[in-house]
Protein backbone atom coordinates (compact mmCIF):
# COMPACT_ATOMS: atom_id res chain seq x y z
CA UNK A 1 0.00 0.00 0.00
CA UNK A 2 1.23 3.45 -0.88
CA UNK A 3 2.49 5.55 2.02
CA UNK A 4 2.97 9.36 1.98
CA UNK A 5 6.55 10.39 1.24
CA UNK A 6 6.93 11.99 4.65
CA UNK A 7 6.09 8.77 6.44
CA UNK A 8 8.61 6.93 4.26
CA UNK A 9 11.17 9.52 5.29
CA UNK A 10 10.42 8.99 8.99
CA UNK A 11 10.63 5.21 8.63
CA UNK A 12 13.99 5.44 6.83
CA UNK A 13 15.25 7.82 9.49
CA UNK A 14 14.22 5.42 12.25
CA UNK A 15 15.82 2.45 10.49
CA UNK A 16 19.03 4.38 9.84
CA UNK A 17 19.45 5.32 13.47
CA UNK A 18 18.61 1.83 14.73
CA UNK A 19 15.55 2.98 16.63
CA UNK A 20 12.15 1.29 16.49
CA UNK A 21 9.21 3.48 15.62
CA UNK A 22 7.52 4.34 18.89
CA UNK A 23 3.89 3.32 19.29
CA UNK A 24 1.37 6.00 20.21
CA UNK A 25 1.38 9.69 19.40
CA UNK A 26 1.99 10.57 23.04
CA UNK A 27 5.26 8.61 23.07
CA UNK A 28 6.34 10.16 19.77
CA UNK A 29 5.66 13.65 21.05
CA UNK A 30 7.97 13.03 24.00
CA UNK A 31 10.84 12.18 21.66
CA UNK A 32 12.97 15.26 20.98
CA UNK A 33 14.44 13.93 17.72
CA UNK A 34 10.97 13.20 16.35
CA UNK A 35 9.39 16.56 17.14
CA UNK A 36 12.42 18.42 15.75
CA UNK A 37 12.32 16.47 12.49
CA UNK A 38 8.55 16.76 12.31
CA UNK A 39 8.65 20.50 12.83
CA UNK A 40 11.33 21.16 10.21
CA UNK A 41 10.02 18.66 7.66
CA UNK A 42 6.38 19.62 7.96
CA UNK A 43 7.12 23.35 7.83
CA UNK A 44 8.51 22.72 4.36
CA UNK A 45 5.51 20.52 3.57
CA UNK A 46 3.08 23.23 4.68
CA UNK A 47 4.62 25.84 2.40
CA UNK A 48 4.92 23.37 -0.47
CA UNK A 49 1.27 22.40 -0.24
CA UNK A 50 0.14 26.00 -0.18
CA UNK A 51 2.42 27.14 -3.02
CA UNK A 52 2.31 24.12 -5.32
CA UNK A 53 -0.69 21.94 -4.63
CA UNK A 54 -4.22 22.92 -5.51
CA UNK A 55 -5.97 23.24 -2.17
CA UNK A 56 -9.16 22.07 -3.89
CA UNK A 57 -7.62 18.84 -5.20
CA UNK A 58 -9.37 15.67 -4.03
CA UNK A 59 -7.91 12.92 -1.89
CA UNK A 60 -7.93 9.50 -3.53
CA UNK A 61 -11.16 7.57 -3.10
CA UNK A 62 -11.44 3.79 -3.17
CA UNK A 63 -14.03 1.07 -3.78
CA UNK A 64 -15.74 -1.14 -1.22
CA UNK A 65 -13.45 -4.04 -2.10
CA UNK A 66 -10.58 -1.96 -0.69
CA UNK A 67 -12.13 -1.53 2.78
CA UNK A 68 -9.93 -2.58 5.68
CA UNK A 69 -11.28 -5.58 7.67
CA UNK A 70 -11.27 -3.44 10.80
CA UNK A 71 -10.85 0.29 11.17
CA UNK A 72 -8.75 0.37 14.31
CA UNK A 73 -9.20 2.80 17.14
CA UNK A 74 -6.25 5.05 17.78
CA UNK A 75 -5.67 6.92 21.01
CA UNK A 76 -8.86 7.21 23.04
CA UNK A 77 -11.34 4.34 22.60
CA UNK A 78 -13.76 5.47 25.33
CA UNK A 79 -13.38 8.98 26.76
CA UNK A 80 -12.80 9.15 30.51
CA UNK A 81 -15.44 11.86 30.68
CA UNK A 82 -18.52 11.44 32.87
CA UNK A 83 -20.68 13.79 30.81
CA UNK A 84 -19.76 12.00 27.60
CA UNK A 85 -20.42 8.57 29.09
CA UNK A 86 -23.89 9.63 30.22
CA UNK A 87 -24.68 10.76 26.67
CA UNK A 88 -23.24 7.56 25.22
CA UNK A 89 -25.39 5.43 27.53
CA UNK A 90 -28.40 7.32 26.16
CA UNK A 91 -27.37 6.73 22.53
CA UNK A 92 -26.42 10.44 22.31
CA UNK A 93 -30.07 11.50 22.26
CA UNK A 94 -29.20 14.53 24.42
CA UNK A 95 -26.07 15.44 22.45
CA UNK A 96 -25.95 18.75 20.60
CA UNK A 97 -23.18 20.29 18.53
CA UNK A 98 -22.79 23.99 19.27
CA UNK A 99 -21.24 26.12 16.54
CA UNK A 100 -20.27 29.66 17.45
CA UNK A 101 -17.46 32.18 17.66
CA UNK A 102 -16.99 34.49 14.67
CA UNK A 103 -20.32 33.69 13.02
CA UNK A 104 -23.50 35.62 12.28
CA UNK A 105 -25.86 32.99 13.69
CA UNK A 106 -24.52 30.72 16.44
CA UNK A 107 -26.52 27.48 16.48
CA UNK A 108 -26.85 24.16 18.26
CA UNK A 109 -27.40 21.13 16.02
CA UNK A 110 -28.90 17.84 17.16
CA UNK A 111 -27.92 14.66 15.36
CA UNK A 112 -31.29 14.77 13.59
CA UNK A 113 -30.48 18.32 12.45
CA UNK A 114 -27.15 17.21 11.00
CA UNK A 115 -28.62 14.15 9.32
CA UNK A 116 -31.31 16.33 7.73
CA UNK A 117 -28.63 18.34 5.91
CA UNK A 118 -27.20 17.14 2.58
CA UNK A 119 -24.83 14.22 3.17
CA UNK A 120 -21.78 12.79 1.47
CA UNK A 121 -20.27 9.30 1.40
CA UNK A 122 -16.62 8.65 0.56
CA UNK A 123 -14.18 5.74 0.86
CA UNK A 124 -10.77 7.09 1.81
CA UNK A 125 -7.51 6.07 3.46
CA UNK A 126 -6.63 7.22 6.95
CA UNK A 127 -2.85 7.71 7.36
CA UNK A 128 -1.52 7.87 10.91
CA UNK A 129 1.78 9.49 11.85
CA UNK A 130 2.60 6.24 13.69
CA UNK A 131 2.95 4.52 10.32
CA UNK A 132 -0.31 2.59 9.85
CA UNK A 133 -3.14 3.13 7.38
CA UNK A 134 -6.74 1.97 7.06
CA UNK A 135 -9.45 2.45 4.46
CA UNK A 136 -12.97 3.23 5.62
CA UNK A 137 -16.31 4.30 4.18
CA UNK A 138 -17.48 7.53 5.78
CA UNK A 139 -20.90 9.16 5.65
CA UNK A 140 -21.64 12.54 7.14
CA UNK A 141 -22.51 16.14 6.55
CA UNK A 142 -19.98 18.23 4.62
CA UNK A 143 -18.66 20.91 6.95
CA UNK A 144 -19.48 23.64 4.45
CA UNK A 145 -23.17 22.76 4.84
CA UNK A 146 -22.98 23.50 8.56
CA UNK A 147 -21.03 26.70 7.96
CA UNK A 148 -23.65 27.89 5.48
CA UNK A 149 -26.16 27.95 8.33
CA UNK A 150 -24.03 29.87 10.83
CA UNK A 151 -22.44 32.22 8.23
CA UNK A 152 -18.80 32.88 9.24
CA UNK A 153 -17.76 36.51 9.63
CA UNK A 154 -15.20 37.87 7.18
CA UNK A 155 -12.43 37.95 9.78
CA UNK A 156 -12.84 34.24 10.65
CA UNK A 157 -9.77 32.26 9.55
CA UNK A 158 -9.87 28.93 11.40
CA UNK A 159 -12.37 26.33 12.61
CA UNK A 160 -11.65 24.94 16.09
CA UNK A 161 -12.97 21.55 17.18
CA UNK A 162 -13.35 20.89 20.91
CA UNK A 163 -13.72 17.25 21.87
CA UNK A 164 -14.86 15.07 24.76
CA UNK A 165 -11.76 12.93 25.14
CA UNK A 166 -9.41 13.89 27.99
CA UNK A 167 -5.73 13.52 27.22
CA UNK A 168 -4.64 13.23 30.86
CA UNK A 169 -5.32 10.35 33.25
CA UNK A 170 -7.17 12.66 35.62
CA UNK A 171 -9.74 13.54 32.94
CA UNK A 172 -8.32 16.93 32.05
CA UNK A 173 -6.78 18.48 28.91
CA UNK A 174 -9.61 17.77 26.50
CA UNK A 175 -8.53 17.20 22.91
CA UNK A 176 -8.86 20.05 20.43
CA UNK A 177 -7.84 20.57 16.82
CA UNK A 178 -8.26 23.09 14.00
CA UNK A 179 -8.25 23.57 10.24
CA UNK A 180 -8.34 26.67 8.08
CA UNK A 181 -11.29 27.76 5.96
CA UNK A 182 -9.74 26.38 2.77
CA UNK A 183 -9.96 22.88 4.22
CA UNK A 184 -13.27 23.61 5.94
CA UNK A 185 -14.90 24.31 2.57
CA UNK A 186 -13.24 21.39 0.79
CA UNK A 187 -15.94 19.01 -0.53
CA UNK A 188 -14.39 15.98 1.22
CA UNK A 189 -14.21 17.64 4.64
CA UNK A 190 -17.09 16.30 6.69
CA UNK A 191 -18.51 15.65 10.11
CA UNK A 192 -18.87 11.89 9.86
CA UNK A 193 -21.63 10.05 11.74
CA UNK A 194 -21.34 6.68 9.98
CA UNK A 195 -18.46 4.30 9.32
CA UNK A 196 -18.90 1.45 6.85
CA UNK A 197 -22.68 2.02 6.65
CA UNK A 198 -23.16 1.76 10.42
CA UNK A 199 -23.56 4.34 13.16
CA UNK A 200 -20.10 5.62 14.04
CA UNK A 201 -18.71 3.39 16.84
CA UNK A 202 -17.57 4.95 20.08
CA UNK A 203 -14.03 3.66 19.53
CA UNK A 204 -13.90 5.63 16.27
CA UNK A 205 -15.24 8.91 17.66
CA UNK A 206 -19.04 8.82 18.11
CA UNK A 207 -21.25 10.71 17.82
CA UNK A 208 -19.32 12.62 15.13
CA UNK A 209 -15.71 13.00 14.05
CA UNK A 210 -13.91 15.20 11.58
CA UNK A 211 -12.69 13.84 8.25
CA UNK A 212 -10.23 16.16 6.52
CA UNK A 213 -8.91 13.68 4.03
CA UNK A 214 -5.72 15.32 2.82
CA UNK A 215 -4.13 15.50 6.27
CA UNK A 216 -2.69 12.99 8.75
CA UNK A 217 -4.73 11.21 11.37
CA UNK A 218 -4.09 13.51 14.30
CA UNK A 219 -6.08 16.21 12.50
CA UNK A 220 -9.18 13.95 12.37
CA UNK A 221 -10.73 15.08 15.66
CA UNK A 222 -13.01 12.53 17.38
CA UNK A 223 -15.85 12.96 19.91
CA UNK A 224 -16.60 16.51 18.75
CA UNK A 225 -18.70 18.53 21.20
CA UNK A 226 -18.26 22.12 20.06
CA UNK A 227 -17.03 24.10 17.05
CA UNK A 228 -15.73 27.65 17.22
CA UNK A 229 -14.66 29.94 14.39
CA UNK A 230 -11.69 32.14 15.31
CA UNK A 231 -9.21 34.51 13.72
CA UNK A 232 -6.22 33.48 15.85
CA UNK A 233 -5.03 30.67 18.14
CA UNK A 234 -3.33 33.04 20.57
CA UNK A 235 -5.99 32.72 23.28
CA UNK A 236 -6.44 28.94 22.96
CA UNK A 237 -4.31 26.70 25.21
CA UNK A 238 -0.71 26.70 23.92
CA UNK A 239 -1.54 28.92 20.97
CA UNK A 240 -0.56 26.44 18.22
CA UNK A 241 -4.03 25.39 17.11
CA UNK A 242 -4.20 21.83 18.44
CA UNK A 243 -3.33 19.46 21.27
CA UNK A 244 -0.44 17.74 19.48
CA UNK A 245 0.65 20.97 17.86
CA UNK A 246 1.17 22.42 21.34
CA UNK A 247 3.48 19.44 21.94
CA UNK A 248 5.61 20.10 18.87
CA UNK A 249 3.69 18.68 15.92
CA UNK A 250 3.27 20.88 12.86
CA UNK A 251 -0.15 22.49 12.47
CA UNK A 252 -0.45 21.66 8.76
CA UNK A 253 -0.23 17.87 8.35
CA UNK A 254 -0.86 17.57 4.61
CA UNK A 255 -0.25 14.30 2.76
Amino acid sequence: MHMPNRRKFFNRLVAGTGMALLTGCDKLSNSKWFTEVLSSGESLSKHAHHLIANRKSMAQEFSEKDLSPDFRSNGTALPNNAEYQVMANNAFEDWKLTVGGLVVHAQAFTMADLQALPSRTQITRHDCVEGWSAIGKWTGVPLHEVLSHVKPLKRARYVMFYCADPMAADGTKLYYESIDLDDAYHPQTMLAYQLNDKTLPIKNGAPIRLRVERQLGYKQAKYIMRIELVDTFDHIAGGKGGYWEDSGYEWYAGI
